[in-house]
């Protein structure tokens, strides 16, 4: 049991990170599962008018995948607890992963309005709003996350990306290294902050937070792809070409990785194999402009 209260816990202040630590002792088996349910079930027989047993067996349906029992715990607490934030925070995830966006929002708004400190909350309701493109509504959240909590690594993380998004690249790298002053281990982090870099033009610093990223995380192929072609674009062939390769060992489907050994082969004068690639890179690409860029290569080459 103390793992599962634990686990409540953890979720009740939006630690979605250690709740899935926590998950497998709570309810890693059927016989955790089993054991849980019992005492769930028992306490809400024992306590039928009690919110935070309903809560707590609405957490637990909602772990096992049974959303419609969850959901009718969640709107039991609601009318047990009208002013408890819980209730419609958990509804609000119901919605989402049913696909019910507009439920979900007013959900969340729903949890804010009970308590405007909620910051587990608004981070999830800045990432819906920036899930829809409606960036005007997400960076408020966020800047209202970071006003309650300075130190939440997550919101000036979501802030920065979502600033990107609005091509405030300087603001949103000042966000990217605060982040990281906070967990400098992240190595998604010091990925996005190579991009913002190199879209600004500042190879060096882009090719330095890569750098980070791949050995903070040595097979994060999108890392190892992007020092390839920095690489590449040196001349620097053969080096390049290993870390490629470490990109198509972490992901075979990496496109742009594929696309740079046809490049290098071509440049070698091995045709068939530079042809061989470009075709495989063509067919992974998702990209528009990427895929163009391939097509007139191989045209390059066809004649």
């Amino acid at each position: 049991m103390p793992f599962f209260a634990l686990n409540v816990v953890c979720l009740l202040r939006g630690d979605f990170v250690q709740a899935w630590r926590v998950y497998p002792y709570a309810l890693g088996d059927e016989a955790n599962v089993q054991l849980v349910r019992e005492w769930v079930e028992g306490l809400s027989e024992r306590y039928p008018d009690s919110p935070d047993m309903a809560l707590f067996e609405g957490i637990f349906h909602t772990q096992s995948g049974l959303l419609d029992a969850a959901f009718a715990c969640f709107e039991r607490v609601v009318a047990l607890a009208p002013q408890s934030p819980y209730p419609h925070f958990f509804l609000a995830q119901i919605h989402q992963r049913q696909g019910r966006m507009d439920q979900t929002v007013k959900a969340f708004r729903e949890a804010i309005k009970r308590d405007p400190t909620y910051v587990a909350a608004r981070l999830k309701l800045g990432v819906v709003y920036q899930e829809q493109g409606q960036l005007e509504m997400a960076i408020p959240q966020y800047r209202e996350v970071l006003k309650l909590r300075p130190d939440e690594g997550v919101g000036h993380t979501n802030l920065a990306c979502a600033l990107a998004e609005q091509g405030k690249l300087d603001p949103a790298i000042e966000e990217y290294k605060k982040a990281l002053t906070l967990n400098p281990d992240d190595a998604e982090v010091h990925f996005a902050l190579g991009a913002l870099y190199e879209n600004k033009g500042r190879v060096d610093l882009a090719k330095r937070q890569y750098e980070e990223a791949l050995r903070l995380k040595p097979d994060f192929g999108a890392a190892a792809t992007a020092i390839g072609w920095f690489l590449y674009d040196k001349g620097q062939n053969d080096f390049a070409l290993d870390y490629f390769s470490k990109a198509l060992i972490a992901n075979p489907s990496d496109a742009h990785a594929t696309f740079g050994v046809g490049r290098i082969y071509e440049e070698k004068r091995m045709p068939e194999l530079a042809v061989e690639h470009y075709q495989k890179a063509l067919s992974l690409e998702k990209d528009p402009d990427r895929k163009m860029r391939i097509i007139n290569f191989m045209d390059k080459i066809f004649g």
